[in-house]
């Protein structure tokens, strides 16, 4: 119509060159607006964009639950699964008292991490930090235990394996080991164990150039107990060892102890313990009993999440005791058909060790614990 009305009121219609010239006009004069209206559309697209990021940015540091609540004004760069693993943590962490769903964020904010870390396009929820608390022993004491069962409070965020920093990858620097640690929310706790460290003489001085601030967790354990599950893990290894009372002696009918033993060193507590009063002050250190651990799981979680500042969410209904193991273990979470037990390494038969043996290692101890006791003002009845 353009063409016809041009046509019939600017040039006669004799005049071919004219009505040639007066087509390609329209026909550019239609392309010229096909391309104006395409960047309009555009242009009122990209603002709103902008909108949504600057909101998504809005909310980054209002809360954990407004955190991860922008998903739904982020969907433009998030992809699907990721949101709706998001999403699924929301719901959960709105009903509480249940364990599995405390336990569901968890594995819920691990499988983010992952996709985040496999796709730089996703959003990625929090920072990176360095850790607030730290399990820095004792091995064999129950640490990976302490670990699992902490780890399912909403507000802890832990490093699964041990990362070795303070004792074998110091050289490695800060901005590695920050770079091990999960993600967490500004309202959450970064977590590692690693239990070597408390028997490493370079550990509190390294930890204390960190943050002076850090809160130190120490599961402990009855020493004569502790070494012989030492010893039986050891013997799982390497079979081929020299039998435990010829590693635990010097002179077996002297009494002599060989304390040059890591197995029989790691249990004079106070000696390691005064190395670390050097950098940190008593009520940094929290001491969980090893055998407390056992058969009232709940009650020393409870002392922990205090110790934390945490909302005592773990509690009783959490655990049953597991008999095949001897050990507890977290009731089955919603998400899964098996309860969370830890694994077959943890709670193996320890080997017959003769009773004489075990006495003169309980008179060897008996003075290191006595002074451990008096240090940390509690009797853990190891005598």
């Amino acid at each position: 119509m353009a063409y016809r009305f041009l046509s019939s009121r600017i040039v006669p219609s004799s005049n071919r060159l004219s009505r040639r010239f007066i087509f390609i006009f329209t026909i550019s004069l239609s392309f010229m607006y096909l391309c104006y209206s395409i960047l309009f559309c555009s242009g009122t697209i990209m603002p709103n964009q902008r909108l949504e990021d600057h909101r998504c940015v809005h909310l980054k540091n209002i809360g954990s639950k407004k955190l991860l609540q922008k998903s739904h004004y982020c969907t433009i760069s998030a992809k699907a699964r990721v949101i709706s693993d998001e999403t699924r943590a929301v719901s959960l962490l709105n009903l509480t008292g249940n364990q599995s769903k405390h336990s569901a964020f968890q594995k819920t904010q691990d499988v983010v991490d992952h996709k985040q870390s496999n796709n730089s396009n996703s959003p990625k929820y929090g920072n990176k930090k360095l850790p607030n608390a730290l399990i820095v022993g004792v091995k064999k004491g129950g640490t990976r235990a302490v670990l699992e069962f902490i780890r399912i409070h909403p507000d802890v965020r832990a490093l699964g394996t041990e990362p070795h920093f303070f004792d074998r990858n110091y050289d490695k620097g800060l901005d590695w080991y920050r770079g091990l640690m999960p993600r967490t929310l500004d309202s959450q706790i970064t977590m590692e164990k690693t239990p070597s460290y408390f028997v490493t003489r370079e550990a509190p001085r390294r930890i204390s150039s960190m943050s002076r601030e850090t809160k130190l967790i120490v599961v402990v354990r009855n020493p004569v107990t502790r070494a012989i599950s030492d010893y039986t893990q050891t013997l799982s290894k390497k079979p081929d060892i020299p039998s435990f009372e010829e590693l635990a002696f010097k002179n077996r009918s002297q009494g002599i102890v060989d304390t040059s033993w890591n197995a029989i060193r790691i249990g004079m507590y106070i000696l390691h313990l005064e190395n670390w009063l050097q950098y940190f002050r008593l009520s940094q250190i929290h001491f969980v009993s090893g055998e407390r651990l056992i058969t009232d799981p709940a009650g020393e979680l409870g002392r922990v999440q205090d110790f934390l500042g945490l909302k005592r969410i773990i509690t009783d209904k959490h655990f049953y005791f597991n008999r095949t193991k001897g050990f507890p273990c977290l009731k089955k979470p919603e998400s899964s058909s098996q309860p969370r037990c830890l694994g077959k390494s943890k709670g193996r038969t320890h080997i017959q060790i003769d009773q004489e043996v075990i006495e003169q290692l309980r008179e060897f101890y008996r003075p290191f614990n006595v002074k451990f006791y008096e240090m940390v003002g509690h009797d853990f009845r190891w005598d």
